[in-house]
């Protein structure tokens, strides 16, 4: 399938900026399941200050906001050629070893009800199998709703809220394979949604190492295995290692954000 895509993050400032720079990891890669056709991002309002890769093997871009500026737009579009793997992306390794997948951060933290969502799924030996429990158990627990959570709800929040957004059961499902003792990763992206091309956010879901398999995706806020829909961008230990935009921002200005992705056949 041959994906179109365009993301473009459109910020507006109440006063001219003093100081700002932001880390773009808008670059996809060809990788089992996808490949890069053509692909491009600019910004206007900012200068490119360096270009590279990170400890996840992403393309990573750093943009420091011009002086004064108070209108800065991103625009990042191309075409990707992907196929449906099932999920299954294969043994593709980067800078990281396995077992750093295993480690606990700040978001992604169990307390009590992700120790009692990852205690009862069933008992098996096949760890695609867990992990497939995992997901459908995960999907019904977290209803998905916009505006209902924030970037920084943790996985145990979330869950005891039961309600969240695909960050949200993407930081559960790496906190509970990680209790089972599965190295899982975050991994941010594009999904082509039926019959709605324009959306207001990119995606994310979850891979989780199996041995001999090597990494699997799953996406438990739709509760399936990505396929050729999906476009993978970046991955990281949680949402903060792999968002497409980041940043920091010095200065009395008040910062508005209207993003639009639109994904299409």
């Amino acid at each position: 399938m041959l994906l179109n895509i365009q993301h473009n993050s459109h910020y507006r400032y109440d006063a001219p900026v003093h100081y700002a720079i932001q880390r773009l990891r808008l670059h996809p890669q060809s990788s089992p399941g996808q490949k890069v056709i053509d692909w491009t991002v600019t910004v206007d309002g900012a200068t490119q200050e360096a270009n590279y890769r990170d400890g996840y093997g992403n393309r990573t871009m750093l943009i420091s906001v011009d002086r004064g500026t108070e209108e800065l737009v991103i625009r990042a579009a191309g075409h990707v050629e992907t196929e449906d793997r099932s999920g299954v992306l294969g043994k593709v390794y980067n800078f990281m070893p396995t077992w750093l997948y295993e480690r606990e951060t700040e978001l992604t933290a169990a307390g009590e009800a992700i120790k009692d969502l990852a205690a009862g799924l069933p008992a098996k030996s096949d760890r695609l199998e867990i992990l497939h429990e995992l997901m459908g158990a995960l999907n019904r627990k977290l209803v998905y709703t916009p505006n209902s959570t924030t970037i920084n709800t943790t996985a145990e929040e979330a869950l005891r809220l039961g309600t969240g957004v695909c960050q949200d059961h993407t930081h559960v499902f790496l906190s509970a394979a990680r209790l089972l003792g599965i190295p899982a990763r975050y991994v941010s992206g594009y999904l082509m949604m039926n019959n709605t091309i324009e959306q207001t956010a990119s995606h994310a879901w979850a891979e989780a190492h199996i041995d001999g398999l090597g990494w699997v995706g799953f996406d438990a806020a739709n509760d399936l295995c990505p396929n050729e829909t999906y476009v993978r961008i970046a991955c990281g230990l949680d949402y903060r290692e792999a968002a497409p935009v980041s940043g920091i921002r010095f200065g009395p200005s008040i910062e508005s954000l209207a993003v639009e992705v639109n994904v299409e056949q």
